[in-house]
This record gives structure tokens, sequence and C-alpha cells, in this order.
């Protein structure tokens, strides 16, 4: 286990890992350089793409971070309903005047190869999502000193991470904002997700690693909450993606606040897998018939996604969005961990004053 990490508790707060480019490296540095824990996304980048991002990090700060990777998914799509949603999308091309993309580019996003670079160049923490890795894969980590953490959201799941050998997991809530890290895409779940702190406490039932909860929070009260209910650290990404070190396209940082978009949903619409983000037009229209189909919908919406935000259109976007979008404040990270960090304390004083029920 890495030495940065031997104690999670360390690190109460941690900023998810956003891909897309909202997790870049001078937001990670700078979450990182004011005591949280940073996380870089290597999902949707290639291999030398994470890597040269990983050396950006290390350029920029001494202080713990870490990398998420996505699972390689197996090939269980309808092809036919993939098919029928393309057409079904053709509108969309013509008015972004852009064509859809292949939705055969690929399903293991690399991840082989990130593999080789962070077990031959480890960095301090390496998550991942979509899935829990062998047990080969967590004992090669942990021989290099990283610290894993898997995603889960169910009790199952945590289970499945902690028998692979994981030293953590990161509870995930229903309230979260992006895609859900569920490890087998059941469309028959899609409306069953589980609230963070009842997550929480199903989790701790069954599990004696720590765990690192993440669901829609926005505050230090919410962290301190989580910590009471048993979690070791809080992992916020919305909170951080509204930061101007952020990479997130401004159009969806104005969107956090923005009166227009009111609430969130969790849709297949743009990548074929159930994640939460702002209600806007191509969710309305598209949501109730996009298959589930990952990647395969995600390369196929790829190109009409960047459109949209080239031609200044929110309404064509990707706006992913945790529960508590409202909340968000657009400091600076070392502030927002500096402010997250007070309210925590203060939070903690509270709890602590007021004793035992």
């Amino acid at each position: 286990m890495s030495s940065a990490l031997t104690d999670l508790c360390r690190y109460p707060i941690v900023q998810a890992p956003m891909a897309g480019g909202a997790s870049c490296p001078q937001l990670v540095a700078a979450v990182s350089e004011a005591g949280g824990l940073g996380f870089l996304a290597a999902g949707y980048k290639t291999a030398d793409g994470m890597y040269q991002e990983v050396t950006q990090v290390r350029g920029m700060t001494s202080g713990a971070f870490g990398v998420n990777l996505f699972m390689p998914q197996p090939g269980h799509a309808d092809a036919a309903a993939v098919d029928v949603y393309r057409h079904q999308l053709a509108g969309e091309a013509n008015w972004y005047d852009t064509p859809l993309g292949d939705p055969d580019a690929g399903r293991d996003d690399g991840y082989e190869a990130k593999l080789a670079i962070l077990l031959d160049d480890p960095v301090p923490v390496v998550s991942f999502t979509f899935g829990c890795p062998t047990r080969e894969t967590l004992d090669a980590f942990a021989r290099v000193g990283t610290y894993t953490v898997v995603t889960v959201t169910s009790p199952e799941e945590a289970q499945a991470a902690q028998y692979a050998g994981a030293d953590a997991v990161c509870v995930q809530g229903v309230e979260a904002g992006g895609h859900q890290g569920t490890h087998r895409d059941d469309p028959e779940t899609d409306a069953c997700g589980t609230g963070l702190l009842a997550l929480i406490a199903q989790v701790r039932e069954v599990v004696q690693i720590p765990m690192i909860a993440a669901g829609g929070l926005m505050r230090g009260s919410q962290i301190a909450a989580v910590l009471a209910a048993g979690a070791s650290a809080a992992q916020l990404g919305t909170a951080f993606l509204v930061c101007p070190e952020s990479g997130a396209n401004a159009l969806h940082k104005q969107a956090m606040t923005n009166p227009l978009f009111t609430r969130t949903e969790l849709t297949r619409a743009f990548s074929g897998r159930p994640a939460r983000g702002l209600v806007n037009r191509f969710m309305r229209e598209h949501g109730p018939y996009a298959p589930a189909a990952y990647p395969e919908v995600h390369h196929l919406t790829s190109g009409l996604r960047k459109a949209a935000a080239a031609a200044g259109d929110p309404q064509g976007m990707a706006l992913w969005a945790g529960q508590g979008h409202r909340l968000a404040r657009e400091l600076p990270a070392a502030q927002l961990v500096e402010v997250l960090n007070t309210e925590l304390q203060a939070a903690a004083a509270t709890l602590a004053l007021r004793g035992p029920a």
C-alpha cells in the first residue's frame, strides 16, 4: 500500500475523477496541493494521453493523487437497437452538421495499456469504474505500492471488491452526477438506485475495508454526515466541476446554477449507460428511446456533443451533474477545499457537542 495513503482518513476530501475533460491536471494538482486527494480521469483518453497528464500533475504537486480507469465492457449490445437509435439521431446530425460516430470504435478504453503504464510507473492511487479488476491485477498494484479503490453501487459489488483484494471501495449513491458505476448494466434496475446514506449503512454491514462516499455532496456538513455514517472520506465531483481550474466546458459550468436547468435525471441518451445530468432538450427527446448499449451509444453521440458545445448550445450537450448542483460555488479549487474543511470541522464539532442520542 502506498505510504501516502496508509490512512485514507488523512484525505477526507476527494475530488471525483470526471471523464470528458473536467478532471484536468490543473484541477487535480490544485486539490492535492490544498490537502485533498485529486483524481485524474483516464476514461476516453489514450494510454499515452493518460501518461502525459500524470507527468503534468507530478510537475505541479508533490501531493498524493489518483488515476481512475474504466473497466472493459462485455460485448452484449443489441446491434439492431443501436441501429434504430442511429436513425433516430439522424436529425441531430443534420442540425449540428456533423456525422454520427462509429458505434464499434472500441470497448476496452485502452485498459491493458493503461494498466501497464501505471504498474511500470506507479501513482499513489488507482480506482476502477464499471466493474472490478481481477485479484491478479489488484495484487500487482499492491506490490508496487499503489492503493486501489473500486467503485460500487450495491453491497454485493462491495463484497466482490473486498474479495478481489481492493484496498477500499467508493460507495456511489444514486444522487451522483455522471455515470452510475454499476458492475453489471441491467436496464431493469435503472430506477432502482440506492441513496448514499442508506447505501453506506448497507455496505458497512458486509465489508471491513474503508469506504469513500460519493453522491450529491456539496457542503462540509454533508461530508460530516457521511463520515459519521461510517465512510473514511467523501468524493465530490459537481462541487469541483465549476472551479476555474476545471477543464469542463464553460457552458457546462454555467448550467450548474442556471435557472433554466431545474433538475437532474438518469439517462442513457448520451452514452447508453445510466448517467445523471441536467435535463435538457436532447435528454427529453432521446432518453426514452436510448438502448442499453455502452460504449456504442457513447461513440455514436460523441461528435454531436462536441458540435453542440462548439455551437454554444447546452441543449445538445451531456451536462453531467449531481443532485446538489444548485449548491455549486465558483471558487478556486484550493479555496473550495479550505471552505469544505472549515464547514466539515464546524459540523463535526456540532455533532460532538450534541453527543449520542
